[in-house]
């Protein structure tokens, strides 16, 4: 399994962006059964949970960024979104997918938002 995640990129303050990130060799059914979630770091810092969502959609978010990001998926195509919305110069950071099927992580390799102010 393999994790490919985009759309990070530089936006002012107030921007928008919208995360993606596919698996790779996965198999409807594990996907489907996954919790999903974005993490972020920052560096010299420990990466944070951004959002989750389990496989009936129920989601969670951090503080900080709850009524501004949106996680989604779609099962049929194997694929995670974070809509990032009214985004803040404390959003910079390496944002990652994360896959969990009951014991077992997958990770992204991580793609760089940066907001100026």
């Amino acid at each position: 399994v393999q994790l490919q995640a985009s759309g990070g990129g530089l936006v002012q303050a107030g921007g928008s962006l919208r995360l993606s990130c596919k698996a790779q060799r996965m198999i409807l059914s594990t996907f489907s059964g996954s919790t999903l979630a974005w993490y972020r770091q920052t560096s010299g810092n420990q990466r944070e949970s951004v959002a989750t969502i389990g496989p009936n959609s129920n989601s969670n978010y951090a503080d900080s960024v709850q009524g501004r990001f949106t996680i989604s998926r779609d099962n049929s195509k194997r694929m995670m979104f974070l809509q990032m919305n009214s985004l803040r110069p404390e959003d910079t950071a390496v944002y990652y997918c994360k896959v969990t099927y009951g014991a077992q992580d997958y990770w992204g390799q991580g793609t760089l938002v940066t907001v100026s102010s």
